[in-house]
């Protein structure tokens, strides 16, 4: 009969071998949601690329106009905050990195006297700021994994209101960066107010060079000023796909490296176990041969016999 410490080993180790099989299970999950989030980011940017084209065209057409999206506050009273995160854990550092830095931008605002606006995305984010007892602005969740236009569209609609509106002066957009594979950034960066048309116009990313011979209905100015709100919700897209492939590559890492670790305390919890059952076989050697030799040599060879008679397998 196996010890109790034998027994123990063999149920930490059942329970690590299970633990190995959803860990692995999700690793191959988020390996396959990767790709296709890879995959939607790269379907989207031809569309932010020709409304940035159009702009460059605009700029290069001398295209000017006063819009709110373009309001610059010299002092802002109140900086809003965009952070992306996930609705789901089990990602490794992706949801503490951009909860961080989104911190990191609400102090520096209000160090510089300014108040705060949170606009969350996520249920992570959400549930870190509401547990630290934050004023929360708007909080979305469910969008995060797959996220569509529609849903960069309600938050852009949202924030637009407050800007134009007057309850923000600025706003901040914090979300992860996707590089590679292996590596994603966390990204901070100014969503409002938006650069002008000709500072758009040098940070490039459109479709080639601007051609200024294009002829815009109803005008220039017309047609930028209503292609603005359309820049803002690509932009606003384009990172919540970059954060929704960022999520899944760290998900997988963090699964892959569960797995492993999984796999080498199993081969720890086995030598343990072997070592133990090992330990127990010895002592009852000994203490068979003890008792064995303080009867005597005659009583020795009865016990001996007995044991033999007694032991599943042994010759008759």
């Amino acid at each position: 009969m196996p010890g109790a410490k034998e027994r123990e080993l063999r149920r930490r180790i059942g329970s690590v071998q299970s633990t190995k099989k959803i860990t692995r299970a999700m690793e191959l999950i988020a390996a396959t949601r990767v790709v296709k989030a890879m995959q939607r980011a790269n379907e989207a940017k031809p569309y932010a690329t020709q409304v940035t084209s159009v702009i460059e065209n605009l700029a290069a057409g001398g295209a000017r106009v006063s819009h709110p999206l373009l309001r610059e506050v010299e002092n802002p009273k109140r900086v809003g905050i965009i952070a992306i995160t996930s609705d789901r854990g089990l990602a490794g550092s992706y949801n503490a990195a951009v909860i961080k830095a989104a911190e990191r931008q609400l102090d520096a605002a209000r160090t510089a006297g300014s108040d705060y606006a949170l606009i969350l995305i996520g249920k992570k984010a959400n549930d870190y700021f509401s547990f630290r007892n934050y004023r929360i602005d708007a909080s979305y969740t469910g969008m995060t994994d797959t996220p569509t236009y529609e849903d960069a569209r309600e938050v852009a609609g949202k924030v637009v209101d407050m800007f134009i509106g007057g309850e923000l002066d600025r706003v901040e957009l914090v979300y992860t960066e996707f590089v590679t594979m292996g590596t994603q950034r966390v990204t901070v960066r100014r969503y409002l107010p938006l650069a002008t048309a000709s500072e758009i116009s040098e940070e490039g990313g459109g479709a080639g060079g601007a051609l200024a011979e294009f002829e815009f209905e109803p005008s220039p100015s017309g047609v930028l000023e209503s292609l603005l709100p359309r820049y803002m919700e690509s932009r606003l897209f384009s990172a919540m796909l970059e954060a929704s492939a960022s999520e899944h590559a760290n998900r997988q890492r963090a699964m892959k490296a569960a797995t492993d670790n999984a796999e080498e305390l199993i081969t720890k919890l086995s030598r343990e176990m072997n070592q133990a059952r090992q330990a127990a076989i010895t002592t009852e050697i000994m203490e068979i041969v003890g008792g064995a030799e303080a009867l005597g040599s005659d009583d020795q060879k009865v016990v001996i016999q007995s044991i033999f008679e007694n032991t599943e397998g042994a010759p008759a």
